[in-house]
């Protein structure tokens, strides 16, 4: 089956959803157009739904045209889904579509960060993660940048600015928001804070990656993948682990990557249930 259907991925994190239309057929897929929304203290289930409806105005396009409609992250959230995929498996898939030779994902999300190993056709092989502490977390970023008066997207270039980092405690969000505190009082810049507290993340980043022994190529995913300051902090630590840092990669798309991993599948499954189908008759 060839067919080319037209399918949507749809990621509803904790900070942002983002949404993606996708070409999709067994032999190209293809990304059609995409869209990251804030959710604020807006009703996630509202904000899916309009930007559902955006994309679809946008390419002039109805519910009816979309063969299938696929969530991940907070699914619950999203009404007219036809299937939900857990975080990890679309991660795995949407880091396979960014970089076919992937061999691990490392998903840096608001909440929680994976590290993932994956083989080649996306499948999970074996995941580590942290805790639900948000000390480790992309939430914890935005949470200082706010006290520290930074926009999240000033947050990357203002850590490359750092010359002496001070790295705040790792053990919880409380302690860790006490120290920034503290470093303020104490006139530490906010280029050193801020790369003190990415050295705290990756940290943890490169903690998982080796208790995976991962030895291949290694694909940042998620909402810090954006952030340009975070991705070289992972590579100076993985340099320093004996990893090499030209095996870690990011991409403009790496915060889409779970919604293209939705898609993905979604587009697997429609297909696999059409056949099923047709062999029934």
């Amino acid at each position: 089956m060839n067919e080319s259907i037209y399918t949507m991925g749809i990621d509803v994190g904790s900070s942002y959803i983002k949404t993606l239309l996708m070409n999709y057929s067994d032999t190209t897929i293809q990304i059609l157009d995409k869209h990251i929304e804030k959710i604020r203290k807006r009703n996630p289930a509202t904000v899916a739904e309009e930007s559902i409806n955006y994309l679809l105005e946008k390419n002039k396009l109805t519910h009816e045209h979309i063969a299938y409609l696929a969530s991940t992250g907070e699914g619950e959230m999203v009404a007219r889904k036809k299937g939900h995929f857990y975080s990890m498996t679309t991660h795995a898939r949407g880091a396979l579509y960014l970089y076919p030779t992937a061999d691990y994902v490392v998903d840096m999300g608001a909440l929680y960060v994976k590290a993932i190993k994956i083989d080649h056709q996306g499948k999970v092989m074996d995941y580590k993660m942290t805790g639900q502490c948000a000390s480790g977390s992309g939430q914890f970023i935005e949470n200082i940048s706010r006290y520290l008066g930074l926009a999240i997207s000033e947050v990357g270039d203002m850590s490359l600015k750092s010359t002496h980092p001070e790295t705040p405690s790792g053990i919880c969000a409380v302690l860790a928001e006490t120290d920034v505190i503290n470093m303020v009082s104490r006139g530490i810049s906010t280029p050193d804070i801020v790369k003190g507290i990415h050295i705290s993340i990756s940290n943890r980043v490169i903690k998982l990656l080796n208790s995976l022994n991962a030895d291949g190529t290694i694909v940042l995913t998620g909402g810090m993948a954006s952030n340009t300051g975070m991705v070289q902090t992972v590579k100076e630590l993985a340099e320093k682990a004996n990893m090499n840092p030209e095996n870690i990669v990011a991409f403009d798309d790496s915060i889409f990557a779970g919604a293209i991993g939705a898609a993905i599948w979604g587009g697997f499954r429609h297909n696999k249930l059409k056949l099923k189908a047709l062999a029934e008759k």
